[in-house]
């Protein structure tokens, strides 16, 4: 029988893209969906190993489980790996390679990269405009109206400061130069002003539209700081307790790049003491965030403490992106129930043909920094998991 295990399904769009032929009784099929978010306190190998290692095919999302070789070498079922997106960097390619397990993705999606620009501005303008605690000062008090502090925030005139200025950076600069009439700077390792005018160039701007500016000037004169950086072990922890100590008061922090590119014990300081007016972050160094994380349980803009804005990872997470991430593992699920080749396959530089072909901006794969996954999720803890089931498919 082969056993086909498809994890990480956190909003249960699985069972709508799966075809009628994984679904039917077969004495030769068995597919399990894992939906649950596991609390990262209970993640451990062992846990993951027994949840998985009696699997022929896994199907995972990209980077929330992630699969390094001391769980690779411990599940010795496992031949096809698949994930959605076009590389994974949870993905250890080369010990895949080397055990026979072949690893396969998604094509690039129609959107691209608008989904996450989208979210990024979103969460700049909710902690610009203060929604949420306005939004909050209504529903939760009979009587309240507009009696908070601190005011709103006027963007324009303002300087975007813009921590990386790639694909996705130099978009969020462009909406802020022409949407709100912001002044943009930016830095990152590799930046120069001729790379930020040929960004400029390609986003239908003129020289000189980003400025670039060093790392200590960017932290100084932001008034709004955005992460744009892709996590590698040269990236991880690049904003420090010294950068953000020189952040002005009235300054925002947004992050919808990954979690462990800032000192989060620094930032968490810093919000706490209401150094930097607030931050927006959708990422995490341990995700799901643990029910005793400081960033659940901490009373944001009382008592001093600076405004904070969070959401769960969602920066990907648009309807026609997850349609069309579902859409092609299905088809791919089918061809290895077929005894066919998936398509898209993730080479050892942990990326697919199409990626490099559009050259996406896509390091190797580093086994050495996490993302905030932990080791996976578990299968054997005190929580319970739904359960569902028909005939050979399991729901959990």
């Amino acid at each position: 029988m082969l056993r086909i295990a498809i994890i990480d399904d956190y909003h249960g769009l699985a069972l709508e893209h799966l075809p009628e032929s994984l679904l039917s009784p077969s004495n030769d099929l068995s597919v399990t969906i894992f939906e649950d978010p596991m609390p990262p306190e209970s993640n451990t190998l062992d846990h993951l190993v027994h949840r998985l290692s009696d699997f022929d095919v896994i199907s995972t999302m990209r980077e929330r489980t992630h699969f390094f070789a001391p769980l690779l070498y411990r599940l010795p079922r496992l031949k096809v790996l698949l994930t959605t997106g076009n590389y994974n960097r949870a993905i250890d390619t080369v010990v895949c390679r080397a055990r026979g397990i072949v690893v396969a993705g998604t094509p690039p999606p129609p959107i691209r990269n608008g989904g996450t620009v989208q979210h990024t501005w979103a969460l700049i303008l909710a902690l610009a405009d203060n929604i949420p605690r306005d939004h909050d000062l209504i529903t939760r008090d009979a009587v309240g109206w507009s009696t908070a502090s601190p005011l709103n925030t006027y963007l324009t005139g303002k300087t975007l400061a813009v921590l990386g200025l790639g694909k996705l950076g130099r978009v969020v600069a462009r909406i802020g130069l022409l949407a709100f009439g912001m002044d943009v700077i930016a830095w990152s390792a590799n930046l120069t002003q001729e790379v930020a005018d040929a960004a400029a160039t390609d986003m239908g701007l003129g020289p000189g539209a980003f400025r670039y500016v060093s790392k200590d000037e960017l932290f100084r004169r932001a008034d709004v700081l955005s992460i744009h950086l892709v996590l590698s072990a040269r990236s991880a922890g690049i904003v420090s307790a010294a950068d953000l100590a020189k952040m002005k008061p009235s300054a925002l922090l947004c992050n919808t790049s990954r979690g462990p590119l800032v000192d989060e014990a620094a930032l968490l300081q810093v919000l706490e003491r209401g150094d930097i007016r607030g931050a927006a972050l959708d990422v995490f160094n341990v995700e799901p965030l643990p029910a005793s994380s400081p960033w659940r349980t901490t009373r944001w803009g009382q008592d001093g403490r600076a405004q904070v804005i969070l959401t769960p990872h969602t920066g990907y997470a648009f309807e026609e992106m997850m349609g069309w991430m579902w859409e092609h593992t299905a088809e791919n699920l089918q061809r290895v129930v077929d005894g066919l080749e998936p398509k898209w396959r993730i080479d050892e530089d942990g990326a697919t043909a199409a990626a490099v072909a559009q050259d996406e901006d896509v390091p190797p794969a580093d086994p050495g920094v996490s993302s905030g996954q932990g080791d996976g999720v578990c299968d054997v803890c005190d929580v319970t998991h739904p359960a569902r089931s028909t005939s050979r498919l399991e729901l959990r």
